[in-house]
């Protein structure tokens, strides 16, 4: 071990402070040391260039030949042309005019009734996002109600409609796909819509689609004359989609400032623009990632914010992190297996849930503690005990007894939660991502195992027509001659459809064992 690990001397040396937006970030509980920092910069150099030409307009995204602008929504003066930056204007102006017109009461629906909830029907950060949005930040009784439709499960659909069935006319349909073509939020959007109509309520008039210019989803919006269609550029990521439309039009429907939001990310960024690593946060952060898990993400983060509204930051960094920096190539081609998982709860709930693993299990983790410092405006009940204090000393607690066994942590510390320091903490965790990304020379910006598990889900959803279609003439048939007939390679993933079509399913016979696949035999009834 480093002679200087867990030293105030280390701590003061490499805590970073910003007094415009109140944020500490402390990486002293991480195993390097000052000569590990140095040779590192040198690394650093490359990466500074790189987000620099990234921040150009390079294209990034070399799968799709697109280009990564998240960095121009919240200062459009960077963006690569005039086009662009009026359109990042544009939007912004045109998300907080609608915003305060439907809560103001200046638009309503067919009834002429104000809108109460909102329905949102989003996958991956087009769900996750707004969702971190509304936890964070949403007051009480402030703004429209919230509910999330982030996946097709039936139960789900069903859950949310019904929660909603004395509020259908009165809620907004929110449809994120930047290409309209997603399948999930495309199979939602037809339920709900069908629902609606069938309950003889108007659906144009509550639907508002995010997407792309001359999508799907834009020309049947356009066609069918929805409420509103809000611009998701070309070059926004889902999971760096947090500043775009995705993320602001909920601030707005929350009646939350979205130029604080957007202020917190801008600031972050130009402080993540210094090239000495100590005076910028996101270089210093991945520089801890990159140190704890010796460049090869041989360690987990667990992030663990200690304050409720924060809770479901760890989804989101789940997605962001992992789907960014997830890769089994780098960019010579190479075969490198990158990634660092991410998991996490909240403090002090983690007391009670996995800290005994952190402390004593296996070592193969690093932690982001995630410190608020602010109180409730009306706290003269806490007489007795005050609940700050006592999560205050939990995480220190916490932080301390993983120092003892030499478990490796992060804390960084909001004074207080607010659109600005949450618009900030995105922002450094998009900008650590970006750096970690360059150091261990990956691409953050492509997705090919995403995309290979929608063309496998893709063809496994033909193989469903196609049994349903040979199943149709009536003929009593096993899983093999059904996998032949399909033109399958393997009857598995034929059993897995037949399990799921027929199981509970009265339109079918089925006969034999199900604990033996090969025994079984399925007839579909007549004139069913």
């Amino acid at each position: 071990m480093n002679n200087d690990f867990n030293t105030w001397d280390k701590y003061c040396n490499y805590l970073w402070f910003d007094k415009k937006i109140n944020i500490w970030l402390d990486i002293s509980k991480i195993n390097f040391t000052s000569s590990q920092i140095f040779t590192l910069e040198k690394k650093f150099k490359n990466v500074f260039s790189s987000i620099k030409q990234l921040e150009a307009g390079a294209i990034s995204n070399i799968d799709e030949e697109r280009q990564v602008g998240h960095y121009w929504l919240r200062n459009p003066s960077i963006a690569p042309n005039n086009l662009i930056k009026d359109e990042i204007s544009n939007d912004i102006k045109d998300i907080s005019n609608f915003g305060e017109s439907i809560l103001g009461g200046k638009i309503r629906n067919k009834k002429n009734q104000i809108y109460t909830d909102v329905l949102w029907i989003g996958i991956g950060g087009s769900g996750l996002g707004p969702l971190l949005i509304t936890e964070a930040l949403q007051k009480n009784s402030v703004g429209l109600n919230f509910s999330y439709i982030d996946n097709i499960d039936p139960f789900l659909i069903s859950e949310k409609l019904d929660k909603l069935s004395d509020k259908l006319s009165t809620t907004l349909f929110v449809i994120v796909s930047k290409s309209g073509g997603t399948p999930e939020p495309k199979i939602a959007m037809n339920i709900i819509k069908k629902y609606v109509e069938n309950n003889n309520l108007d659906w144009s008039s509550n639907a508002i689609a995010i997407t792309m210019k001359d999508s799907q989803l834009y020309k049947k919006a356009h066609l069918e004359k929805w409420l509103k269609i809000f611009n998701l550029p070309d070059w926004v990521g889902g999971r760096t989609s947090i500043t775009s439309s995705v993320g602001l039009l909920p601030l707005a429907l929350i009646n939350q400032d979205i130029s604080e939001f957007i202020s917190g990310a801008a600031i972050m960024d130009e402080l993540t623009r210094k090239t000495n690593i100590k005076d910028n946060p996101a270089a210093l952060l991945s520089s801890a990632w990159f140190f704890s898990g010796d460049g090869e993400g041989k360690r987990d983060m667990v992030v663990l914010p200690y304050r409720d509204r924060l809770q479901v930051f760890s989804k989101y960094l789940q997605q962001l992190v992992m789907e960014s920096l997830g890769k089994k190539f780098n960019r010579k081609g190479e075969i490198v297996h990158q990634g660092i998982s991410v998991f996490g709860n909240k403090g002090s709930t983690d007391q009670h849930a996995y800290v005994q693993q952190l402390r004593d299990g296996i070592d193969n983790f690093f932690c982001i503690f995630i410190e608020l410092l602010d109180s409730p405006d009306s706290n003269n009940y806490y007489d007795a005990d005050n609940p700050k204090e006592f999560l205050s000393g939990f995480l220190q607690g916490t932080r301390s007894a993983l120092a003892n066994e030499n478990r490796q942590s992060i804390t960084i510390t909001l004074d207080k939660l607010n659109c600005l320091t949450l618009g900030a903490l995105i922002a450094l965790f998009e900008r650590a991502v970006s750096f970690y990304a360059e150091l261990v020379d990956i691409n953050a910006y492509d997705q090919p195992g995403v995309e290979a598990g929608k063309k496998a889900a893709a063809e496994i959803i033909e193989y469903q027509k196609k049994v349903t279609e040979i199943l149709s003439a009536g003929d009593e048939l096993s899983i093999n001659e059904i996998t032949s007939f399909v033109g399958n390679s393997s009857s598995e993933p034929i059993f897995f459809i037949i399990r799921q079509m027929c199981f509970g399913n009265h339109d079918y016979v089925i006969k034999g064992d199900w604990s033996n696949p090969s025994t079984i035999l399925i007839k579909k009834l007549d004139n069913v």
